[in-house]
């Protein structure tokens, strides 16, 4: 039986993580926040409804790309795989969602991207792992984004009024 896939336009509440496994394979970690506002008809006033966080994986390349790529309060739009989380602590069992991040991308409603091959793509694929990872750190063409202007509404959380 397959895993149930969820598409679904979310924010990041933190920066990714990047880390690597034992054998050199990238593995970023990301928490994500999806969440409903609707209008209120008697009130004409905006409401946060239903809000659903769940911590996203992906590996290789894509985490890689979503590292150099993505920052805390940016909205993406994620396609992934949902599973369950399970451990043990203190005896006690314990499990939450996750998803197995498969695509991931910033929207372009209230920001701008500028797209470019990453460094192993640009090798023809030979690179993965570190390697890639260093590549895109000396590439003068990729850098961290930057911050979230200080006048954007939707950079500190989620506010009580809309934008517009």
């Amino acid at each position: 039986m397959t895993l149930p896939t969820m598409t679904g336009v979310g924010r990041l509440t933190a920066d990714p993580e990047l880390r690597f496994t034992p054998s050199g394979k990238a593995v970023a970690s990301v928490s994500l926040a999806f969440n409903s506002r609707r209008k209120n008809p008697q009130t004409q006033e905006w409401e946060d409804a239903d809000v659903f966080f769940v911590r996203g994986t992906a590996w290789e390349r894509l985490a890689e790309n979503l590292t150099e790529s993505l920052a805390k309060g940016m909205e993406v739009l994620v396609t992934g795989e949902l599973r369950t989380e399970s451990w043990e602590k203190d005896g006690q069992k314990q499990s939450r969602p996750a998803l197995l991040i498969r695509s991931i991308g910033p929207t372009l409603a209230f920001s701008v991207a500028q797209v470019s091959k990453d460094a192993a793509s640009q090798n023809g694929g030979q690179t993965g792992g570190q390697g890639a990872a260093r590549a895109q750190q000396g590439s003068s063409q990729r850098s961290r984004p930057t911050q979230p202007p200080q006048d954007d509404p939707w950079a500190t959380g989620i506010p009580s009024e809309p934008p517009f």
